[in-house]
């Protein structure tokens, strides 16, 4: 039976548009996502079948394009428009931080963070440089490491920063590991940056470390 034969109130697509996006579960989503099934398989039984295969939801989004493509169902196209949805989620977070005070609005940072962050599989220093409203001046990517470490240049931050006139900074780094904890690498390299810049009269308000859907906030800990 195909989800045409069902009725109107179980499609997805028709739930969706009558009651909204959040009463669908994760593969009624992923099924609108799919439009249809493949033979002899309906888009909601293939939407199961791919969350136990890849572990999961953010494990499809954050799926590599060769580890998709292979995946039943699935393929370049669909790569692209996922990629392409991805991207307008990414910008439309941004365009909304630039326009928010951002240490009054974490979760429109954190956010942000996750979509940019989101499925790379190697460290990232990410920098967010504030005007004195706590508006957004800049987000730059200022260094790449590997699966477990990133190499920080206290200097170039400073530099980036002041050559931006930023009067206040959010860090933010993931782990591909999964795990959010702080190693103490980074509590060394949080206070490192926050007395360099101190020197030059610009604040850290946050170090935000982005793993999968985990975060954690140095400044929510007091570790700043």
């Amino acid at each position: 039976m195909s989800i045409l034969d069902w009725n109107q109130e179980q499609r997805p697509r028709e739930r969706l548009l009558t009651n909204g996006a959040t009463v669908l579960s994760d593969a009624e989503l992923l099924a609108i996502f799919l439009r249809t099934g493949v033979k002899g398989v309906t888009a909601v039984d293939l939407a199961h079948q791919l969350l136990v295969k890849f572990g999961g939801l953010s494990q499809i989004l954050s799926a590599n394009q060769a580890t998709f493509c292979e995946a039943l169902g699935l393929g370049p196209s669909k790569f692209a428009t996922l990629a392409a949805v991805l991207e307008m989620a990414k910008r439309s977070s941004l365009q909304e931080l630039k326009q928010t005070n951002a240490l009054n609005s974490p979760q429109s940072v954190q956010d942000f963070l996750r979509y940019w962050l989101r499925g790379k599989h190697y460290e990232v220093f990410v920098l967010l440089m504030l005007d004195n409203q706590n508006h957004l001046i800049k987000a730059l990517e200022l260094f790449r490491g590997t699966v477990n470490q990133t190499a920080v240049y206290p200097r170039e931050v400073v530099k980036t920063c002041l050559e931006h006139n930023a009067s206040s900074v959010i860090f933010a780094h993931n782990h591909p590991s999964g795990c959010a904890e702080p190693s103490r690498a980074d509590q060394i390299l949080t206070q490192t940056l926050k007395t360099s810049l101190g020197l030059v009269d610009i604040q850290v308000l946050d170090h935000l470390i982005i793993a999968g859907p985990a975060n954690f906030s140095f400044a929510q800990h007091g570790q700043i």
